[in-house]
């Protein structure tokens, strides 16, 4: 019988148990296990179109592109078996709570009313720890105490598939079983060809990935076929320390590397801690400065001389990484309640490990860079327009690593390695490579790019109090704002960020942003002793918003709104780029703009929120919060509540798309998934930091 069927079986039984599950604050399309970086990104499908609703036993859980990642727990209590994760096929435990935090998952199970499991769900996010941070490693952390006062016999068993190491089911895995020095018992698992810096199905093809536990009293271990491996623990509730040699196809018999721990006599509490990660010495191919490419490794090999070592440290750090990643939780609760209340920390909470999962720390302590995948949509490489929204996450938890992204934007250009005069889309057309674009044939976006690095920019400085960032890029940030002002006040036909949307001329909200950006430019050139050049673009600024007012409202509309092109009455879209004007101070935009779209999104708005523009009934969530945190707080409040109801109701069953339709929460493209951008949540957290 195939994995396949049984877990469909599983799904089956469970949709017919009368038991529910809490979900706190929300039930999310997906819910984040081990969320870490590109290639550490698995889910647990919810969602109707797919999901079994939130529920951890009785479903595989996924890479964030779907394909199964074969993860399997069991528990054995009083010689009867259940399935606490994926679908083995034992009966399925009860769910009786999932609570997420910006950093865990935790689930709490009852089995069959004799015990119960809190199983958390750990990917440390540490913004001013990048040592910690550069660890691709997830926790697994898992509680059992008894339910009726009295003891029972408990075994714990989890296993992973070969299925984790490359998105090739046919591609043969090798392995190895072994215990460090300080007693983590670990399988290492691999690619047997390993193919660097490169990807199937987005899962990365090199590297070794580790599953491992304490080596306690109690605790066999095995590799093999999945059914007879999980066939044994279920049967016998122990495994037979013993090691599959026949090395194969990931999907030839399914070979599952796996841990039981034999608990003994639970009456008051007793637990297991499981680390799961990816070492990959080299991270990324890289051509910044330098007339050839260079390969970064991953930072935490400075750290570490091998990937074990990393291992057995992270294991060992857990009870560190938790208070850290507490801590952030906290804050962020704290001040996302304070700010709008549950319904915004329903929003935020789920973004974190979602933005900083699409990320990677490579390079050296003196010559760090933080490299960011345009996951699903394109697969660039620190896209400028996806840093973009993401910025306020990182503005919000620690400017420098807003530094980190856009430093090899800056070096690639300010290199000579880019030949046209407007800003570069990204520095790779598919991550992990990080090449460049020496041929100029990127994406254009150039209104859209030229803004936005020049907004980031002085953002960043102003954050960092870092005046000399400005100096040390003028030239560049010159050049740039140049492009603005012939372009800005009339777009020509190009595309901005929203590139699916297709192009349009005298696009109203890009311009918007490249009149922010010349005023942007303005505040730099102060700041660095060029004041006629400050005099020049703050004049060009003004003069640009002045008649922006005329070209881009539709005065005679009722109530009056902007347009999404110029002179076109009956049109109108979200108008997020107004949100620099506030995040940068800069006071340009007169607060009637502000008023009067706080005044009329209300009057277009659907079920789940209100449109991206009246081309489509579709959204982006990331630019719904841009523009919620710089409205009137019933307008700011209506966007929050619209996109937490989202959350819970829509149908979609993949990590947080940021593009859904306002009237079905249904996906119109399935290619939105698990983006970084959705650190945008964080844009009204960051307007409010330290007011």
């Amino acid at each position: 019988m195939s994995r396949f069927f049984i877990g469909f079986l599983v799904t089956v039984l469970a949709s017919l148990a009368e038991t529910t599950s809490v979900f706190s604050p929300a039930r999310p399309p997906a819910l984040p296990l081990a969320v870490k970086s590109p290639y550490l990104s698995t889910w647990l499908s919810a969602g109707s179109d797919g999901g079994n609703g939130g529920y951890l036993a009785g479903e595989w859980p996924t890479f964030w592109g779907g394909q199964v990642t074969g993860w399997a727990g069991m528990i054995r209590v009083d010689g009867s078996a259940y399935t606490w994760m994926g679908a083995p096929g034992p009966t399925s435990v009860n769910q009786t709570s999932y609570e997420y935090t910006s950093t865990k998952s935790i689930f709490t199970m009852n089995v069959g009313d004799k015990v119960e499991m809190n199983i958390t769900f750990l990917s440390p996010i540490t913004p001013n720890d990048l040592k910690r941070q550069s660890l691709v490693f997830s926790y697994v952390d898992v509680d059992i105490e008894s339910l009726d006062g009295q003891a029972h016999d408990v075994q714990l068993y989890a296993d992973i598939s070969a299925e984790w190491v490359s998105g090739d089911r046919t591609t043969t895995a090798t392995w190895d079983y072994g215990v460090t020095d300080n007693d983590v018992a670990y399988h290492k698992v691999s690619r047997q060809t390993q193919l660097a810096f490169s990807e199937v199905s987005d899962q990365g093809e090199w590297g070794e990935w580790y599953w491992a536990t304490d080596k306690s009293k109690g605790m066999t271990y095995q590799s093999g076929g999945a059914v007879d491996v999980r066939g044994a623990f279920s049967a016998n509730g122990t495994l037979g320390d013993s090691q599959d040699t026949d090395y194969r196809g990931i999907s030839t018999n399914w070979p599952v590397f796996a841990f039981a721990h034999d608990l003994g006599s639970v009456k008051s509490s007793a637990g297991v801690l499981y680390s799961i990660g990816l070492a990959q010495t080299d991270a990324i191919q890289y051509e910044g400065n330098s007339s050839g490419t260079t390969i970064l490794p991953s930072l935490w090999t400075s750290y570490f001389s091998t990937g074990l070592d990393a291992l057995d440290f992270f294991h060992h750090d857990y009870a560190t990484s938790s208070s850290l990643s507490s801590d952030l939780d906290s804050q962020i609760a704290k001040d996302s309640i304070a700010v709008a209340g549950q319904n915004y920390l329903a929003i935020t909470s789920l973004t974190v490990r979602q933005a900083f999962g699409a990320t990677q720390l490579c390079g050296t302590p003196d010559n760090t860079y933080l490299f960011m995948k345009e996951i699903s949509s394109d697969g660039n490489v620190n896209t400028v327009d996806v840093i973009f929204p993401a910025h306020p996450i990182f503005l919000y938890t620690n400017p420098e690593l807003l530094d980190l992204l856009l430093k090899p934007l800056f070096e690639i250009q300010e290199s000579g390695n880019y030949p046209n005069s407007y800003a570069m889309h990204d520095v790779g057309s598919h991550y992990p490579n990080a090449t460049g674009h020496p041929d100029g044939n990127d994406e254009a976006m150039p209104l859209e790019e030229c803004g936005n690095m020049v907004i980031m920019t002085l953002a960043y400085a102003q954050k960092a109090s870092k005046t000399d960032y400005l100096s040390q890029h003028y030239t560049m940030l010159n050049q740039w704002t140049a492009y603005l002002v012939e372009d800005a006040i009339y777009p020509a036909n190009q595309i901005s960020t929203d590139d699916f949307a297709g192009s349009l001329a005298n696009q109203t909200n890009l311009a918007l942003k490249g009149i922010i950006g010349i005023e942007a430019m303005a505040v730099i050139s102060n700041a660095t002793d060029h004041s006629d050049n400050a005099a020049n673009y703050t004049a060009i600024a003004h003069n640009y918003i002045d008649r922006w007012q005329v070209l881009g409202v539709a005065q005679d509309a009722s109530p009056p709104h902007t347009t999404l092109a110029y002179g076109s009455n009956d049109t109108h879209g979200l108008l997020y780029n107004l949100y620099a004007d506030r995040e940068l101070n800069l006071n340009l935009v007169p607060q009637s703009v502000y008023d009067m779209q706080s005044t009329f999104y209300p009057t277009v708005q659907m079920k789940y929120g209100v449109p991206l523009d009246t081309r489509h009934n579709y959204t982006k969530s990331d630019w719904e919060m841009f523009t919620a945190a710089i409205a009137s707080s019933d307008t700011r409040d209506m966007f929050i509540q619209d996109l937490a109801e989202w959350i819970s109701a829509t149908p979609t069953n993949r990590a947080m798309t940021d593009l859904y339709d306002t009237t079905s929460g249904d996906y119109p493209s399935i290619t939105f998934i698990a983006r970084p951008v959705m650190g945008g949540a964080f844009a009204l957290l960051l307007l409010n930091q330290g007011a």
